[in-house]
């Protein structure tokens, strides 16, 4: 049976392990025998650098024990035969080819268009969607600028990780402060996106708000999808079978 599963927002970092210690085993259990496997996003709560992979015995604070457990068990998936696609969050904006490489996945690129059976689907991570969120897209254009991305990449490793965790700091503390709608998607923006696409179904991530919302699209049905975030015990994942429609799941592990 042709099966395929997305999953976005697994925020993987070592003060959670049972959730890494949980996705490891769904990519034992649930994930093996799919077709493909696409993961839309933040499977890292930080990533400083594909480099990571080389410094177990460097990093006391163990995100590359953790990196390298998680791209093993991910490497097994493919070796196994199922495609494996990787997207870029507003976490793990610097995963690279090398850590994809390794792992045996395909890089998306945010928008990505995918076909399943007579249908286009636009998948996204979905933080571009929050176009009210004026400060964090101003913080999204700059972290994703080459030359930007290049300079961090430059600084040795204790300070990238430094670095890392005063971004995640001052992210907590700005969302807290945030008003829910701000952090929320922008209608408008996800009718634009669906119609310059092409689409109808749109299916992303980012909000942690799971849910299926039903809206019109030039007068036509549409639906958008959203997967929710990953905690101990439990995830959020999109199931497509063989009929080609997308089922959004509560999972346990």
């Amino acid at each position: 049976m042709t099966t395929t599963l997305m999953i976005s927002d697994l925020h993987l970092h070592p003060g959670a392990p049972d959730v890494a210690e949980g996705f490891v085993g769904w990519l034992e259990t649930r994930a093996r025998g799919a077709d493909a496997v696409y993961i839309l996003g933040d499977l890292f709560e930080a990533w400083i650098g594909d480099d990571l992979l080389d410094h177990a015995d460097q990093d006391p604070s163990g995100n590359a024990q953790l990196a390298i457990r998680v791209a093993g068990a991910l490497r097994q998936l493919t070796d196994d035969g199922t495609a494996l696609y990787l997207m870029h969050g507003n976490r793990d904006f610097l995963l690279g080819h090398r850590f994809a490489d390794a792992i045996g996945a395909k890089l998306l690129s945010d928008p990505a268009v995918l076909r399943l059976g007579d249908e286009q689907v636009l998948l996204m991570h979905g933080d571009t969607l929050c176009t009210r969120d004026e400060a964090y897209q101003a913080f999204r254009t700059q972290a994703r600028n080459p030359a930007w991305q290049e300079q961090i990449l430059a600084m040795p490793l204790a300070d990238r990780l430094q670095l890392a965790a005063a971004l995640r700091q001052q992210s907590g503390e700005a969302t807290s402060n945030k008003a829910e709608d701000i952090m929320d998607v922008t209608p408008e923006e996800v009718v634009r996106v669906m119609r310059d696409h092409g689409v109808t179904t749109l299916i992303h991530g980012h909000t942690h708000r799971p849910a299926v919302h039903e809206l019109e699209v030039d007068d036509q049905p549409a639906r958008r999808i959203v997967l929710g975030d990953w905690q101990p015990g439990h995830g959020w994942e999109v199931e497509i079978d063989a009929s080609g429609e997308p089922k959004l799941r509560d999972i346990t592990y």
